[in-house]
C-alpha cells in the first residue's frame, strides 16, 4: 500500500529523508521506531538537558522536535489524502524549537507524547487505502505524496537519531 516514494513525488529537501527510510514496509518500520527511540530517550534521561555545543538543542528539544515534525507531516498526509487541493504551508523548525519549552518539562512525558503521536498516526496510515496513501498534494511549495510524508517522518527521526548516536551518546 505505502510504496517507495519516486523522485516527483516529494521535495528535493526531503530526499535523505526518503533514502534514510528505504525499506519494504514503512509503518512496520514506524512502529519499530516508536520502541527502539523511546528506548534510546529513556537511555539518555541522565543528560536530558545536554545539547552538545552552545546554540544546539537539548536532547529534549531534539524529542520536541521529532513530535513538532511528525504532528507537521502527518496533518499533511491527512489533508492530502482527504483531497486538500491547496499548498500546505511550511514551518520555520528553529522558530517551532524556540518556543516548545521542553526544557521546562520532564523527559518521560515527551516521551509518551512521542509515543501517543506515533501510535495515533499509525492508526490513521494503517487506515489509508492504496488509493490514499498515492495521492499527491502539494506541501511548502513541494509536490508530497501521503507514502511520501510516512516515509520522511521515518527519514527525519533517523536522522535525528544519527545525530543523537554520533554527537550526544
Amino acid at each position: 500500500m505505502f510504496n517507495q516514494p519516486q523522485p516527483g513525488q516529494y521535495s528535493v529537501r526531503a530526499a535523505g529523508y526518503i533514502a534514510l527510510a528505504e525499506c519494504d514496509d514503512i509503518l512496520q518500520l514506524l512502529a519499530d521506531l516508536m520502541n527502539s527511540t523511546a528506548t534510546l530517550f529513556e537511555s539518555l534521561s541522565d543528560k536530558a538537558d545536554y545539547a552538545y555545543e552552545p546554540g544546539k538543542w537539548t536532547i529534549k528539544e531534539v524529542l520536541s522536535h521529532l513530535i513538532d515534525t511528525e504532528r507537521v507531516f502527518a496533518y499533511r498526509a491527512l489533508c492530502i489524502s482527504r483531497g486538500e487541493q491547496q499548498n500546505l504551508p511550511g514551518f520555520e523548525q528553529d522558530d517551532y524549537a524556540a518556543h516548545c519549552e521542553a526544557n521546562s518539562r520532564v523527559l518521560p512525558d515527551l516521551i509518551g507524547e512521542y509515543q501517543a503521536v506515533r501510535l495515533s498516526n499509525l492508526y490513521f496510515f494503517r487506515a489509508l487505502s492504496t488509493a490514499q496513501a498515492n495521492r499527491m498534494g502539494s506541501a511548502n511549495g513541494s509536490p508530497a505524496t501521503v507514502s511520501a510524508l510516512a516515509h520522511m517522518i521515518a527519514g527525519h527521526e533517523l536522522h535525528h537519531i544519527n545525530i543523537l548516536k554520533e554527537r550526544y551518546v
